[in-house]
């Protein structure tokens, strides 16, 4: 099973970036974790950030027949884009939201997320854990629809 992890806009930023909300720890920090909660479940992980809108649409679009599972921490674009959600609609992967920080308690456009209307699931506030349960969730999914 292969699991695409996509970060969004300003993620690359993580450790400099309003250390008060998103922590100290770094983009590579992340990767190193996030391929390592993959690799605990059997899958292996593609990691892909950028800070352009475009540039995240064509890797989803590229993930098609290719990955079993998208992860994705739009950052910014959660709350602006409409190409994102559409990307992940056509290509019709299983995908789970992640949000480091509780988007729900900061400022009132946050609270809306266009790509909450295609993910199967969004985990919100939960630092990096956020990204080890998406993972899992996938992981379980992904085995169970072999197995039927």
């Amino acid at each position: 099973m292969r699991i695409l992890v996509i970060s969004g806009p300003n993620l690359n930023m993580l450790g400099i970036r309003e250390p008060e909300i998103y922590g100290k720890s770094t983009y590579l920090d992340l990767v190193t974790y996030v391929t390592d909660c993959c690799t605990a479940v059997g899958c292996v992980c593609d990691t892909f950030q950028s800070n352009h809108e475009g540039a995240i649409v064509d890797r989803i679009q590229a993930a098609y027949g290719v990955v079993d599972g998208i992860v994705i921490n739009p950052a910014a674009y959660t709350h602006t884009s409409v190409a994102i959600l559409d990307a992940l609609k056509a290509v019709a992967i299983p995908t789970v939201e992640v949000h480091l920080s509780d988007v729900d308690a900061r400022e009132e456009f946050r609270h809306i997320s266009y790509v909450s209307l295609y993910a199967e699931k969004v985990i919100k506030g939960k630092g990096f854990e956020g990204y080890k349960e998406a993972i899992d969730y996938l992981s379980d999914k992904l085995r169970q629809s072999v197995i039927e």
